[in-house]
């Protein structure tokens, strides 16, 4: 590695040390309630380690509490990781250029911290070189993971220990809604809550977690409409 993406790495891991106060508790979080929902140590891990996306970790683990389908399961941890796609798609211009075998390790690392302080970092150099340009994106990406990794094991020994009749998976929605908050920047991603939330209490009586698969359905499709619209208005 030269000396220009060396320091590119270093600024990535500076840069991403401020998110590491949201990483850790939340990864801990995980795997307590992880454990607690009856996942094994090894499959905790391997959840972390595969998915690497807490919003769609945490959705999945609440549907397995509530005895939902795997294929629903499935589905709805696809439906809140859409915006990976579109993370990908922002980030062709600046990386997709790079080899074969680098574009595949930053899809696997492409994740919402990632993205957002990498297409900034290109953004406001526009001239960054493209070796420097990966080298910082791993360089933020690289100090994230493996962090969210070991603090889910540290919570998954801790959830081990905790006795059984103490009730902590009800911190779980509240973990999910923490992580979705922050998202809600436009009124598209407030129609698309609003519509999410009310259709999900209205089918709430659907077998297998099929009503919350249809409330994600249309909440997505309630989000496209309003985000067209205003692009027209505008």
């Amino acid at each position: 590695m030269r000396s220009t993406e060396r320091s590119a790495f270093g600024t990535g891991v500076v840069d991403v040390l401020p998110f590491i106060v949201m990483v850790v508790p939340f990864a801990t979080l995980f795997g307590v309630v992880a454990i607690e929902a009856g996942l094994s140590l090894a499959q905790t891990l391997s959840f972390s380690i595969l998915v690497i996306a807490g919003a769609s970790q945490f959705a999945a683990l609440q549907l397995m509490l509530d005895n939902a389908a795997i294929g629903f399961i499935l589905a709805a941890a696809l439906a809140v990781n859409l915006r990976m796609a579109m993370y990908s798609a922002a980030l062709a211009p600046h990386l997709g250029a790079a080899p074969l075998l680098q574009r595949a390790f930053i899809g696997y690392l492409n994740f919402d911290h990632s993205y957002v302080l990498a297409v900034a970092k290109y953004e406001d150099q526009p001239d960054m070189p493209l070796p420097s340009r990966v080298a910082y994106f791993l360089g933020v990406s690289l100090t994230i993971a493996p962090l969210w990794c070991l603090f889910t094991y540290i919570g998954a020994e801790i959830g081990v220990w905790i006795p059984a009749n103490w009730e902590v998976s009800f911190v779980l929605p509240l973990a999910f809604l923490s992580t979705v908050a922050p998202m809600l920047k436009s009124p598209a991603h407030i129609a698309a809550a609003v519509v999410s939330i009310l259709l999900a209490l209205a089918l709430a009586g659907l077998p297998s977690g099929s009503g919350l698969l249809i409330a994600a359905l249309c909440a997505m499709i309630t989000g496209v409409l309003v985000e067209t619209l205003l692009e027209r208005k505008a």
